[in-house]
């Protein structure tokens, strides 16, 4: 019981890491209808600020993330002006614009750091919470309670807000929407900056754990598509959702059968899901559509 205890929290932390990367994206797909390619990249440019941040200026990773966030928001919002916005009518060629920023992006950082691996040790990095007889990262933990906090933030911000409801009027009727008198393009600017704006902060509260290097993006976004897809299309608590349950399947699949095949085992549920439920676990039936149908 112990050990089903010890890998159970192990998935939840883990799975708090996938959400936190998957929430943005999500947010991007469900307002704008594109897959964006490039999000892992922005999460690594998010662990490269904060990097320079601590290096630079001694600013502790956990702070930095209110500098980080917002420019990388910023630099969402470019993308979505000037490299998204004038590919609307052909939302294929938007998708290949995202993959051609990965390559840029990622290539960028190589030529600037040569490659080289970079890391961030502060006092919390060592720090352990002992739950019993389980000994847990402080830094997994905070990871955790910031995705949830960030999921209820935005969920709240969604439902309660003149702008949060333009977006999900946007998300459910773009045309309905633009009758009633609502900036589609606008919305579509800042969903791209909020998605972007996460994914920055996702980068600066992951840096104290995983190495930083420009590679270090496509460790998270082949989960993070998977989590989308999983927990629900356009669904924020889909995103938080399905990343708990892809950590907590990865943890007790490496556990208990091949840890060179946990990553296999939630791609076949990712499969299964995709198979017998295209809009995943949360998500309305048909929203993965959504996007299709409009631009014709």
């Amino acid at each position: 019981m112990d050990q089903i205890f010890s890998v159970l929290v192990i998935g939840l932390l883990l799975g708090g890491i996938y959400a936190m990367v998957s929430i943005g994206l999500n947010l991007i797909f469900g307002v704008i209808r594109i897959v964006n390619f490039a999000q892992g990249e922005l999460v690594m440019l998010g662990m490269y600020g904060s990097y320079a941040a601590f290096h630079f200026f001694h600013i502790d990773p956990y702070l930095s993330v209110f500098a980080v966030a917002p420019l990388t928001g910023l630099l969402g919002m470019f993308i979505q002006r000037y490299v998204i916005q004038p590919l609307h009518a052909e939302p294929n060629m938007q998708i290949f614009a995202t993959f051609g920023l990965l390559i840029l992006l990622q290539n960028s950082m190589l030529m600037i750091t040569k490659g080289e691996s970079a890391s961030i040790s502060t006092g919390l990095s060592a720090a352990v919470i002992l739950l019993g007889d389980i000994r847990v990262s402080m830094v997994r933990i905070i990871c955790f309670l910031c995705a949830t906090f960030i999921t209820l933030c935005l969920h709240l911000f969604m439902k309660y807000t003149m702008t949060g409801q333009s977006i999900r009027a946007v998300t459910q009727d773009k045309l309905a929407a633009r009758a009633m008198g609502i900036n589609v393009e606008k919305t579509y600017l800042m969903s791209f900056g909020m998605g972007a704006a996460l994914a920055g902060l996702a980068g600066a509260m992951l840096s104290p754990i995983y190495a930083i290097n420009p590679n270090v993006g496509g460790n998270f976004i082949l989960a993070a598509f998977a989590v989308v897809v999983l927990g629900g299309l356009g669904s924020i608590w889909g995103a938080y959702i399905g990343g708990m349950m892809v950590g907590v399947v990865e943890a007790f699949a490496g556990y208990y059968i091949d840890p060179v095949l946990r990553s296999a085992v939630w791609f076949l549920i990712f499969l299964v899901v995709l198979v017998v439920r295209p809009s995943g676990l949360l998500g309305q039936v048909g929203a993965e559509e959504v996007g299709l149908r409009e631009q014709h």
